[in-house]
């Protein structure tokens, strides 16, 4: 088979051939598998109405178009095949319970996330529970992290450990609450028993059976006039989950965050869900993995991500690699801020000592030295950042490129917030918003800690918008802000950054005109006049004639000229602003002069409509 030729240059065909690519992989990366010159991918990609250089992170579409049309099968890697296969190289898997020594396996607490609407009491109801007060200290009582607490109950004379995780409360955050589900055992779905199943509701109930994981349903606020709990049991019927007395076997239990009624039945029916249905063991022998829960920089102590363990022990001192994050254990906080010296299987602790702050989600592993944990977060950073500036390139094609030089019309962002769960979801819920194909949004850094001069500077590189989620600007930041006229926004409630952020992209737009008719003029005899031309004698028939509006002359139904104004309007010998229905006037159309008797004069303006 001859090799395919495009734009002038010949390629290795493929002939049906797999080749895997990791994500945000350049044209010489392709071109080191498929053996062939970078140069000739370049200009067959500029063929294909593309254009990006050998060096540049290319999105996946592009690469399996370039593949497709020379015969290769373009594969790009997952994000976890790609990160397991990073681990191969070290030896290393996460996740893959080893049988190891019966003696190793030990039972472990239940890990329940708290799910449900917002403003359902999800967030009290936990505060009940641990006797502290979260929603206190929450903007606007909504959840803005995730918490993680350890809670000891008792049951048939047991004291038994649960683990809770407490999730954001807004619908933005779909994907941590999806994440929450990942590392959950059980999900208690909170619904107000004065308020009902509520989309959200329905939404973490979509998440928690996708997960595949038991569900105990706490009928909250039974307490509050209007309380219907029968109502909530048979709303949730429709959604497959039927409660025991019914004859189902999910099990529903009345609470009161409030007045603490019900809360003991509550931690028993998590307990009794967890011993029916799960085998909670863990392996406590192997080298400790498990999930960062929330990542937040600290001013006393640096980055601290609060983590939970899923398998064996973390100690204090162990080199430790979390997403793109490293570093030793220098110490170990529960909850409360006490110091602990180990940490078991599904005990939620705050981890001092990595040099960076993780995102919520990663997930982390102990290894032997801190120098193999070093080298696999430089690699995973790497690899996230080949991935972001693919995904944030913008698609040119060769057709409107003209246009794109012209007017290049993006909202770049910095957002910088306390921790890594909200900046993260922030940038999730902004990035969803649209608004016109013409208008994109671009977030060009994000990061942990307060707003510092390093943003600043970056924000004057272009017209950059700084938002702080919760921080302040640091030092000189706030000085060299306001010398530069750098735009910084400071919030403390997620809607509210949405909400702005629409409305600046909603700026952006180009008006959007519709055009209003003002009235109709049907000429009767024209004039000619010296130094004017011909004016229109003619009577208003609807509406009313102004000057300096646009004007279109209609003949025998068909328009004539279009986009005429109406530079003079009299009234016998005397000028006029308007002239309304019924009454007669002369009407000049400047410098056009194809005016005839029985002609329909036409005026008109244009509105800028309201954008939706």
């Amino acid at each position: 088979m001859a090799a395919p030729s495009m734009g002038g240059v010949s390629l290795p065909r493929g002939n049906g051939q797999t080749v895997r690519l990791p994500r945000g992989a350049s044209l010489t990366d392709l071109a080191e598998r498929i053996n062939a010159e970078p140069a000739a991918l370049v200009t067959a990609l500029f063929h294909l109405g593309e254009m990006i250089t050998a060096t540049q992170s290319v999105n996946d579409e592009t690469l399996q178009l370039l593949g497709a049309e020379i015969g290769w099968v373009i594969q790009v890697v997952s994000p976890e095949d790609e990160d397991r296969e990073l681990l191969e190289t070290f030896d290393l898997t996460f996740g893959d319970e080893e049988s190891g020594d019966e003696d190793d396996w030990d039972i472990r607490p239940p890990v329940v996330t708290v799910m449900g609407h917002v403003d359902h009491g999800k967030t009290k109801l936990l505060d009940a529970l641990r006797h502290a007060n979260v929603a206190g200290k929450e903007a606007g009582g909504i959840t803005q992290h995730i918490g993680a607490y350890q809670i000891v109950t008792e049951l048939e004379g047991n004291e038994r450990p649960v683990t809770f995780i407490d999730t954001p409360g807004h619908e933005s955050f779909t994907a941590m609450r999806a994440r929450g589900a990942k590392v959950t055992d059980i999900v208690v779905l909170v619904v107000a028993a004065d308020d009902g199943v509520m989309p959200q509701t329905v939404e973490a109930l979509n998440h928690a059976q996708a997960a595949n994981v038991p569900i105990v349903v706490a009928v909250n606020k039974i307490d509050k006039e209007g309380a219907n709990p029968a109502k909530i049991r048979q709303q949730l019927t429709e959604y497959g989950l039927v409660a025991e007395e019914y004859g189902g076997d999910t099990m529903f239990v009345d609470v009161s965050a409030t007045t603490r009624q019900g809360l003991d039945d509550l931690l028993a029916a998590v307990l009794l869900t967890a011993d029916a249905s799960l085998d909670l063991r863990a392996n406590i022998g192997q080298d400790p993995q498990g999930v960062v829960i929330e990542g937040k920089l600290d001013k006393g102590r640096g980055p601290v991500a609060t983590v939970l363990v899923q398998r064996g022990i973390l100690r204090v001192g162990d080199s430790i690699v979390a997403g793109d994050a490293y570093g030793r254990v220098r110490s170990l906080l529960d909850e409360h801020g006490t110091k602990l010296k180990e940490a078991l299987p599904a005990r939620p602790v705050q981890v001092v000592g990595l040099t960076s702050v993780p995102r919520a989600g990663d997930t982390f592993l102990v290894v032997e030295e801190d120098r193999i944990a070093r080298q696999i977060a430089d690699r995973r950073q790497a690899r996230i950042r080949n991935a972001q500036n693919a995904s944030m390139r913008k698609r040119i094609s060769l057709e409107d490129l003209d246009a794109a030089l012209k007017e290049n019309r993006q909202l770049n962002l910095i957002i910088k917030g306390d921790n890594s769960g909200t900046v993260e979801a922030l940038e999730e819920a902004l990035m969803k918003i649209e608004v016109s194909d013409d208008i994109s949004l671009r977030v060009i850094h994000r990061g942990v800690g307060g707003i510092t001069k390093s943003d600043i500077d970056l924000a004057l590189a272009d017209d950059v918008i700084v938002l702080g989620f919760n921080v302040r600007a640091e030092g000189q930041a706030t000085e060299l802000a306001n010398r530069e006229g750098v735009d910084v926004r400071y919030y403390t409630v997620i809607y509210q950054a949405i909400e702005e952020i629409e409305a600046a992209l909603k700026g952006m737009l180009k008006p959007e005109y519709e055009e209003v008719q003002l009235g109709t003029a049907e000429v009767r005899e024209v004039f000619r006049v010296p130094k004017i031309g011909n004016v229109a004698g003619s009577l208003v028939r609807s509406g009313t004639i102004v000057r300096n509006s646009k004007a279109r002359l209609i003949r025998d139904g068909a328009v004539v000229a279009d986009n005429l104004t109406v530079e003079s309007l009299r009234r016998f010998k005397d000028d006029a602003t308007e002239v309304r229905e019924g009454y007669e006037c002369g009407i000049g159309l400047g410098s056009f002069n194809d005016i005839k008797p029985e002609d329909v004069i036409q005026t008109f303006e244009l509105r800028e409509k309201p954008r939706a």
